[in-house]
């Protein structure tokens, strides 16, 4: 199967620290300047949590704990004639500071709330502004605040 067949799958991951969660600023050539979780391509033989973890170690450097799932969303760029599907975790942060360990795919690091959500936001995020994901992010947001 080529490239141009393929459908990749990425993880997406929520990390949740005193009421707030992780948003890296894209830089690079897919989606720069728009606001994501840290996260990435899920490699052969990981479990979702094992891609959580290592993409979230390898982008800012942070460990991370009772990973679990979010949502699923389904993505076709066909600009770049790439198709893909983000499965967004959920983690509770472990230990580490939140580092730019990326500089040439994240600009940014910023904790938020919804309050205070960073423009413009990945693509993929639009499929989950008005839906019930929303809602299950801010119940996280509220526990992980206590």
């Amino acid at each position: 199967m080529s490239d141009a067949q393929h459908v990749w799958v990425g993880v997406g991951v929520f990390i949740f620290k005193d009421g707030k969660f992780l948003m890296l600023k894209r830089a690079g050539k897919h989606a720069p300047g728009t606001w994501s979780v840290p996260g990435g391509w899920q490699e052969r033989g990981e479990t979702l949590e094992q891609a959580s973890a290592r993409e979230v170690r390898e982008e800012v450097g942070c460990e991370i704990e009772h990973i679990r799932f979010g949502a699923v969303t389904n993505n076709y760029f066909p600009e770049e004639n790439v198709h893909s599907v983000s499965i967004l975790m959920l983690s509770d942060w472990k230990s580490g500071e939140a580092q730019n360990l990326e500089p040439d795919k994240c600009e940014e690091l910023r904790w938020v709330d919804f309050e205070t959500l960073p423009t413009p936001l990945f693509r993929a995020w639009d499929d989950l502004l008005n839906g019930q994901f929303i809602a299950t992010i801010k119940e996280e947001l509220k526990r992980s605040a206590v």
